[in-house]
């Protein structure tokens, strides 16, 4: 697979209202996707609520992004797990149902205490699905992992013959611009911060991968266009209509949050699971009424510049 250009959408679990899953929905995610533009989707993430299901869960919403998108969208699997027995067996199962990539976070509980050992388990898991693109999935805010992400692609480079290259989801720009530039842009770094997209691509991003891109892609397509046609006042513009839309998300839980903007855009996905809470009734009503000044609701156009 070549170096990914575009934005890969982190879809949302979708579940009944009895808590099991919901794969109905999925082709609709899926077509809307294609209809904004997107380049793909990266599932059973951090959004996809991943570490909330169980391994058998996660191979049949694998199973259904990847026969409803039909090669119109990238299909990138997280197969992160604790255990990397678990790992190894949805990164085969990716691989056997046609993915196009996979992608891990480093263990959470017991924690590598070193990058070599953070290399080491993820090159365990790449082994189970040579012949597809792998990605490490750095999100030190979630996982407690802060290190050096350039020393791991030196690492790297001899151990995990698949590497493709890292999902950035972290604010540290400069080490970012690093990751890129490594080796003369060796690597695909995907950057992860949809509210920083602005800043990314003016150190080189070319592909990233973002929750918000699922519900409003289309701004965040034409900051893209705007940045490269030099129009940037607009591109600023645009940016900071992002910004002020995960502010307002943000003053709740950002997962619940998203998963509700779903909803007022037509897709009902669901209770979270816990730990994870629906927001209130209350607190959707709140949500609605302070981003609806900021954004329109088909998320195609801002209403604020």
């Amino acid at each position: 697979m070549n170096k990914i250009e575009g934005l890969i959408a982190a879809t949302f679990a979708a579940f009944n209202g009895d808590g099991s899953l919901n794969l109905n929905i999925i082709p609709r995610i899926t077509d809307k996707m294609v209809e904004d533009g997107l380049t793909g989707v990266f599932i059973c993430g951090t959004n996809g609520e991943g570490p909330n299901l169980t391994v058998e869960e996660r191979m049949q919403v694998a199973e259904a992004y990847v026969k409803a998108a039909r090669k119109r969208l990238l299909v990138l699997v997280h197969v992160g797990h604790t255990s990397i027995a678990e790992s190894r067996k949805l990164a085969f199962h990716a691989q056997q149902i046609g993915a196009d990539a996979i992608s891990s976070v480093a263990a959470f509980y017991f924690k590598p205490a070193s990058v070599k050992i953070l290399v080491d388990s993820m090159a365990e898991i790449a082994s189970a699905a040579p012949k597809l693109p792998f990605y490490y999935y750095h999100i030190p805010a979630l996982t407690g992992m802060h290190m050096d992400m350039v020393e791991f692609l030196k690492l790297s480079e001899d151990v995990i013959p698949n590497l493709a290259g890292i999902k950035y989801t972290a604010s540290t720009l400069h080490e970012y611009q690093a990751c890129l530039n490594y080796k003369n842009g060796k690597y695909d770094i995907l950057f992860g911060y949809d509210e920083m997209l602005l800043g990314a691509l003016a150190v080189g991003a070319k592909g990233a991968v973002g929750s918000t891109y699922t519900f409003c892609a289309p701004i965040y397509l034409r900051i893209i266009e705007m940045y490269h046609k030099n129009e940037q006042e607009g591109a600023r513009n645009l940016q900071m209509i992002s910004v002020e839309m995960v502010r307002c998300i943000v003053k709740y839980a950002p997962i619940p949050a998203q998963r509700a903007i779903m909803k007022m855009i037509g897709f009902e996905l669901g209770p979270c699971r816990l730990p994870l809470l629906s927001l209130t009734d209350k607190e959707y009503e709140e949500l609605k009424t302070a981003i609806t000044p900021i954004v329109s609701f088909d998320f195609a156009t801002a209403t604020k510049y």
